[in-house]
């Protein structure tokens, strides 16, 4: 499917254990929201968000993260333009399809997506999400995870060393303290995925 773009979907994709940390981003006292945007080994975009109170240490680690594994910051707006803010609500493989599909749209979610594996996610408007939640968590349908994310609105398949470059630069965003999300337009195989996590 198209659009894939926390870097916790790459993983729950390939079954793996989910290690981002994403979180809703709320600044305290002391701390700022950056944001930066650029471009990953085979021309995948990404977007990373954190939440500092050194923003002179964040942008130094976050660069070095770029350059080291085969990526390139990008100006403001280069990429942010390519993800939209959504809500997610993701149900695990065995779900009702036909039923899950009737209740997020009378919830008024805005689209129902089944996965090959037989996973279903569904999406709704961010403003809508709590009450899309509320609604199908009380006819049954909890979610296995709920988030406002951001979503590509399109895909790029990446293979072989492109691949295994770019989950090396994801992996090094998502380990950074202070990083709070880390968004992909990229594809990656279950083989390589699995691959990596092995490595």
């Amino acid at each position: 499917m198209m659009g894939h773009s926390n870097w916790a979907n790459l993983q729950r994709r390939a079954r793996a254990a989910t290690r981002c940390r994403h979180a809703a981003a709320q600044p305290c006292d002391g701390h700022e929201i950056l944001q930066y945007e650029g471009y990953g080994p085979g021309g995948g975009v990404l977007m990373v968000e954190c939440v500092t109170a050194d923003p002179k240490r964040m942008d130094t680690e976050v660069r070095r993260s770029f350059h080291k594994h085969g990526g390139q910051l990008g100006a403001d707006g280069s990429v942010s333009y390519l993800f939209n803010t959504v809500g997610l609500l993701t149900y695990p493989p065995g779900t009702d399809e036909e039923q899950l599909m009737q209740a997020a749209l009378e919830a008024g979610a805005e689209d129902v997506v089944p996965n090959v594996d037989t996973s279903v996610e569904v999406l709704a408007d961010p403003f809508e999400f709590a009450t899309v939640l509320a609604m199908l968590t009380h006819q049954g349908f909890a979610p296995a995870t709920a988030q406002v994310t951001r979503r590509a609105a399109t895909s790029l398949a990446l293979s072989g060393e492109d691949a295994e470059a770019m989950m090396q630069l994801l992996e090094a965003l998502e380990g950074l303290e202070d990083v709070r999300g880390v968004y992909s337009n990229v594809e990656i195989s279950d083989e390589v995925l699995s691959r990596c996590a092995v490595n």
